[in-house]
């Protein structure tokens, strides 16, 4: 693309075209008063309302299409997992829809609570026979019976 000399100045071939059949040509390409010319970068530099650039949230995240239904059966899709339907199972869960009203923190809970009761119940008979876990003395005296006979 060649330049040409239009009214005094160089101007990419493409503009001194569309100048000399009568179209429009762009306001950076044309010879304007200089008041014109301040007026249109004036405008132009006038600031523009900030795009909301904020990162996606957790709730505003998409996973894109699901692979499954939420209405898939969990023993299917878990085949060949067995300790996952065995959580499936304990939490009373049959579908993909019903295991996802849990969050990964609550099903932990779930899951530990029988094993903290469990090792409670285990220190407290210890305690009452005067015995207990590895380090675990402080518990056994304060849970000992009151009669030591």
């Amino acid at each position: 693309m060649t330049n040409q000399k239009v009214k005094g100045r160089a101007v990419p071939r493409s503009s001194a075209m569309r100048e000399r059949r009568g179209k429009k040509v762009p306001v950076s390409r044309r010879k304007l008063p200089k008041t014109a010319v301040s007026a249109v970068r004036q405008k132009a530099a006038k600031p523009r309302p900030a795009k909301n650039k904020t990162p996606a949230t957790a709730d505003t995240v998409s996973l894109g299409r699901p692979k499954v239904t939420g209405e898939e059966k969990l023993f299917l899709l878990f085949k060949e997992d067995y300790h996952a339907r065995q959580v499936f199972d304990f939490l009373g869960v049959e579908t993909v829809k019903d295991l996802e009203r849990f969050s990964p923190k609550e099903i932990i809970h779930r899951l530990s609570q029988p094993i903290t009761k469990t090792v409670d119940r285990i220190r407290q008979k210890l305690a009452e026979k005067n015995r207990c876990l590895m380090g675990d003395e402080e518990y056994a005296l304060k849970h000992r019976p009151a009669d030591n006979s």
